[in-house]
């Protein structure tokens, strides 16, 4: 079912365009837990929210889709791709070609794939599959070996992310050491760590074309204000190869 919905839903809009401007393009999230911090803000209006976000110039909305650890839903995502214009990112950890149909089919623009997460062979495949249907695939890498095997695939989108997954801690220094290895040619994305306007500059300075902040607009009392407050600063794209 999900499959042939997705096959036959309407063109999105592009993620990858949103993220590329001169200014660090922020993608905000609906965030209600997380596994690192608790509860977050458990009783999020997710397509509200998404509607202040989009208000105030995020490029892009992420929406996880995890209800066990994250509270998120499927529900969600769909009141967020109704509620705004901009596109959405469905949040979550895929590991089957029925998940990327649903959210095409739902009306995602994107999807997160997580490298340390699958197999090469189970990557590829989902990389393919979503690309075939229109849909538009952030991977996600935390080092230069992962960052092979992205490219390797063809990725024309890479999150960095800073948290250790196994671990749930912030690393030090990860954006410094990989965003400045991806070619100018993929959209580079600085994942998790950031709550500051100092944090998302840093993460610019790197050559990051964009930010997912996920806590530090879920959490607070005016999210249009915290959007705004980050995404007039410019990247240094010199930071990164050709």
């Amino acid at each position: 079912m999900w499959r042939s919905k997705a096959e036959s839903a309407p063109a999105a809009r592009s993620f990858r365009e949103a993220l590329c401007r001169p200014t660090v393009a922020v993608i905000a999230e609906i965030k209600r837990r997380s596994p690192s911090k608790g509860s977050i803000n458990p009783d999020m209006d997710a397509a509200l929210r998404a509607r202040q976000y989009a208000e105030s110039s995020a490029a892009a909305i992420s929406v996880l889709t995890e209800p066990d650890r994250f509270g998120g839903s499927m529900t969600d995502l769909s009141d967020v791709v109704a509620a705004v214009s901009v596109p959405v990112l469905r949040k979550d950890f895929i590991v089957a070609a029925v998940q990327l149909y649903e959210a095409r089919a739902r009306g995602a623009s994107a999807a997160l794939l997580i490298v340390r997460a699958l197999p090469f062979e189970a990557l590829l495949e989902l990389h393919d599959t979503g690309s075939r249907i229109g849909l538009e695939l952030l991977v996600e890498i935390r080092d230069a070996a992962e960052l092979s095997i992205a490219l390797g695939i063809g990725a024309a989108i890479i999150g960095v992310n800073s948290r250790n997954l196994e671990s749930l801690v912030i690393e030090p220094g990860v954006i410094e050491r990989v965003v400045p290895l991806i070619p100018r040619s993929i959209v580079a994305v600085a994942e998790s760590g950031m709550a500051s306007r100092s944090d998302v500059q840093h993460a610019a300075s790197t050559g990051a074309d964009a930010v997912l902040i996920g806590s530090a607009v879920s959490a607070v009392a005016d999210p249009r204000a915290a959007v705004r407050s980050f995404a007039d600063i410019f990247v240094e794209r010199d930071a990164r190869p050709d």
